[in-house]
């Protein structure tokens, strides 16, 4: 049997990784200089101050109120579907919970910043991915887990 929804531990989980985030951001703004950068694994993964004032990947520089109305749309639309489609599905709930989580802590940024900051900076298979953070890492953690729930949920219908 399906238990509907555990709110106090998916709000506990949403604030601590929030919390978690901001405080790595806090911690890269106070120790490094943007553009600084400690190795980590040499040629993997390295700690770099960078700043993003745009999306994923740099793209749309300096277009703050686009990303303030589109996140507070975001938001609202996610809470929605935790509380309309995650009934029952705990899976389905921590994929939205960490989409939440990463969207909040971006918006943080940049409310109070007028830009994110993001310090992950790996080197996969050779190929230097873009500079991420924590919020970021959620955010994708959340669309995979969300995709995963997608294509099982059709199969448990079957079953």
């Amino acid at each position: 049997m399906r238990k509907g929804y555990n709110i106090p531990i998916w709000s506990t989980f949403i604030v601590l990784l929030i919390v978690f985030d901001q405080l790595t951001k806090f911690i890269i703004v106070k120790s490094l200089e943007v553009g600084e950068s400690v190795k980590v694994i040499s040629k993997v993964i390295y700690i770099t101050s960078h700043r993003n004032q745009g999306a994923a990947w740099g793209i749309l520089q300096g277009k703050m109120w686009l990303f303030y109305i589109v996140t507070v749309v975001v938001l609202v639309i996610l809470f929605m579907f935790f509380k309309n489609e995650g009934y029952g599905q705990p899976v389905m709930q921590l994929g939205l919970s960490l989409l939440i989580a990463g969207s909040i802590g971006n918006f943080i940024d940049r409310l109070f910043r007028g830009e994110v900051v993001d310090f992950i900076d790996t080197y996969i298979f050779g190929y230097n991915f873009p500079i991420f953070n924590v919020a970021d890492a959620a955010l994708t953690i959340g669309v995979i887990v969300l995709i995963i729930v997608i294509l099982f949920e059709g199969k448990e219908e079957k079953a």
